[in-house]
């Protein structure tokens, strides 16, 4: 069995194994025999379609596109510390919601869920169009441009986002503090299906793209007498990670670090190569934020902690360790 085999073997492995686990536990245990050979009682049966089996697979659509979105801007970039968050996706959601919530409060009461995930996913897409923009102004795009561009909209963006929350009552404060924990619970079938109708076509968008990405680390001079058209290529990489990290964001609320770990893990596992990184990403994104959401509403039963904050406190310490391990040579 080839190397590239037995990643895919592994790390499928990993998912596969998380995903029974995940459906499995809960207030009302489902043994995992039962669930491999379907013999569920009527009650079981409820709470697994109804409940347990759209969060986890919500979970793992939302995994994948912050695993592959992360990999693929530390790739555009030729940078491991690279984020998803650089281009302002994340900080223009966050604004967006915070209008939606402290401005349009009836709207967003009436649209619920969908309402604010409306306003992330606008928010996040413009913010992205703005800094593309503002990356082009001498009429070739920069990456230096964008990414001194991305600083100062994340900054602004920060900013209104202070004051919309400086400016809220207690339960406006309350309703966007947890949108910015990040959550899954209440996940229906319908987010499913919008998640997957974007995540699935950009996972195979930045699949094809994977080979060009390995030529980009050659440079972009080199990379261009190769018959790569750079520009294109950099557009394609942020719009589509615009659109998939701004679903995401949408559906589940701010998540971070499995954009920025998850590649960098990869890569050290299994090395640097965009065609084998970018799959494997997706998979093992999939695995950590469903083993992370399983925990979330596990850990503290009957209540439930919001996975972003879950992730913050692995991926945290976790990237650290990662960074001063690769610092002093030992990685």
């Amino acid at each position: 069995m080839s190397a590239t085999r037995r990643a895919f073997l592994l790390v499928g492995t990993l998912l596969f194994v998380i995903f029974l686990f995940s459906l499995s536990i809960g207030a009302i245990s489902i043994p995992v025999e039962s669930l491999v050979f379907g013999r569920l009682d009527q009650l079981q049966q409820s709470v697994l379609l109804n409940i347990r089996l759209p969060r986890a697979l919500l979970a793992m659509l939302v995994g994948a596109a912050l695993g592959i979105s992360g990999a693929a801007m530390q790739g555009l970039f030729r940078n491991p510390l690279a984020d998803p968050g650089l281009i302002g996706i994340s900080s223009g959601a966050a604004l967006a919601v915070a209008i939606s919530i402290v401005l349009i409060g009836p709207a967003t009461g009436f649209l619920g869920l969908y309402g604010l995930g409306l306003a992330a996913f606008v928010g996040g897409t413009i913010t992205s169009l703005v800094i593309l923009r503002l990356s082009k102004i001498s009429g070739l795009f920069s990456v230096t441009h964008m990414l001194l561009a991305g600083i100062a909209i994340n900054a602004l963006t920060f900013a209104g986002t202070g004051v919309l929350t400086y400016l809220s009552d207690d339960q406006q404060l309350r309703a966007f503090t947890f949108w910015t924990m990040g959550s899954l619970g209440g996940a229906l079938w319908t987010q499913v299906f919008v998640c997957a109708s974007i995540t699935v076509p950009a996972i195979w968008i930045f699949v094809l793209k994977s080979r060009q990405l390995n030529i980009l680390l050659l440079g972009e001079e080199n990379a261009t007498y190769l018959g790569i058209d750079t520009a294109r290529l950099k557009r394609t990489i942020i719009m589509t990670t615009a659109l998939t990290v701004g679903a995401a964001v949408a559906l589940s609320g701010l998540i971070g670090f499995v954009g920025l770990v998850v590649p960098h893990l990869i890569r050290l596992l299994f090395g640097a190569n965009h065609q084998l990184l970018i799959p494997l990403s997706a998979i093992l994104g999939a695995a950590l934020l469903l083993l992370a959401d399983t925990f979330a509403r596990t850990i503290v039963s009957p209540a439930e902690l919001p996975v972003g904050i879950l992730t913050s406190l692995i991926g945290g310490p976790f990237f650290l360790w990662l960074l001063i391990k690769q610092t002093s040579g030992k990685l």
